[in-house]
């Protein structure tokens, strides 16, 4: 392990490899440091093992009925977290529902964040009226509330898991494509790029392959943060009918339907509450450690 560590942390990689293990071990290292970043690691950890093991994880079907035990209260015997007014397992329906949660999440962080890189760096690379057309495309999108728009959109497509993700990944996008073209415009006119350029690289390979891993930090950054504004959003359109439909077990479409019995059985809206509750504080607190991890401006602190 010394000898592993001691190769890993050589201030003199004998190649690329070996430097870029060199710096994500690092990069963990500091990471680790910070208790709360690790804490949100926990908890992502935990969802990520839910919804792979939701089916043993689970202790009853998610879509069963049994109205004989219909609303009964967390700490029941086999119904730790209670019963649903269809007599649903809770806990059950929660598991399962953080697959659904995973997989807008999932597909929202590989659509928007790379339909706004690449138009910030674009935008920010050749500057003038690409630029200006670009971000005037930017701002109409951002004069919009994201919950609004993403409303808006979903109302033309139709309901479902399929629009709903459509809809959140085009309301998502503006934001990536503003950090990008604020990290493109400070590096553009950097002595390497200016190198590159003299070589003959095109515009294509220098933003492919020498602007894009610049900004990549910040958007990474950016999107752990932005993943518990996903999260409300899905919830918010299941809450509204608008997302995923019943009967399929979904955190929002939950406490839509667990509403009506909030004064008195609390448990039935409460519990999918909390859970995107503490899902989304873990990926702000993991957003918080990437920051301190990725900037450079705070790799001093």
């Amino acid at each position: 392990m010394a000898t592993m560590t001691e190769w890993l942390r050589d201030p003199s990689p004998a190649s690329r490899t070996q430097a870029r293990l060199g710096q994500s071990y690092l990069a963990w290292l500091r990471m680790r440091r910070n208790p709360l970043a690790m804490v949100g690691l926990f908890i992502i950890l935990v969802l990520l093992f839910v919804a792979a093991f939701a089916p043993w994880v689970a202790t009853h079907d998610p879509l069963a009925q049994n109205l004989s035990q219909r609303l009964l209260p967390p700490g029941t015997p086999g119904h730790w977290l209670g019963t649903d007014d269809f007599g649903r397992d809770i806990w059950s329906r929660i598991a399962y529902g953080s697959r659904i949660t995973l997989y807008i999440v999932t597909l929202v962080a590989v659509t928007a964040p790379v339909l706004g890189l690449l138009i910030g760096t674009v935008a920010g690379y050749f500057g003038g009226w690409v630029d200006q057309v670009l971000m005037r495309i930017t701002d109409i999108f951002l004069a919009f509330p994201r919950l609004i728009l993403a409303l808006a959109l979903v109302a033309v497509l139709g309901p479902g898991i399929e629009n709903a993700v459509l809809a959140i990944a085009l309301t998502a996008w503006p934001p990536y494509a503003r950090v990008a073209r604020a990290e493109t415009l400070t590096v553009r006119t950097s002595d390497y790029i200016a190198a590159v350029r003299l070589q003959g690289a095109g515009a294509g390979r220098i933003i492919w392959g020498h602007v894009m891993p610049m900004c990549l930090p910040s958007v990474i950054i950016r999107v752990t943060l932005d993943m518990a504004g996903v999260i409300l959003i899905a919830a918010g359109l299941g809450f509204l009918g608008l997302g995923v439909q019943p009967p399929t077990p979904e955190w929002g479409l939950m406490i839509s339907s667990g509403r009506k019995f909030l004064f008195e059985q609390w448990w039935v809206a409460t519990m999918p509450g909390l859970a995107i509750f503490i899902v989304s504080l873990g990926f702000n607190l993991l957003g918080d450690g990437l920051r301190d991890v990725l900037d450079p401006r705070s790799s001093g602190k």
